[in-house]
């Protein structure tokens, strides 16, 4: 199962990243399933030390944005295969 979660973020964030010609695609059309969460239920997460915070900007955007959330690790979108498995399985990822 934890393979296919994989496998539905990997791709979920290249098409967010690379996108599909002429088409607009929001998270719902790339993974309806996957749960989602308001700013404020993040809020009330945030120095939780069950809850990782994972930004997946694209390098250019991250190094560029001043909208970071305090706290949250940087990984690569492109690179899910090699950083997926690094983080605890008991842990709650949220990935922005």
């Amino acid at each position: 199962m934890r393979g296919f979660l994989i496998a539905v973020l990997a791709t979920a964030i290249s098409l967010a990243v690379v996108g599909v010609p002429g088409q607009l695609l929001l998270a719902e059309d790339i993974a309806p399933d996957a749960p989602r969460m308001t700013m404020e239920q993040l809020k009330s997460m945030l120095g939780d030390p069950d809850v990782i915070v994972v930004d997946v900007l694209v390098e250019d955007q991250w190094e560029t944005t001043d909208q970071k959330i305090p706290g949250a690790v940087h990984e690569n979108p492109e690179e899910v295969e090699s950083w997926a498995n690094k983080y605890p399985k008991d842990k709650t990822l949220v990935l922005y």
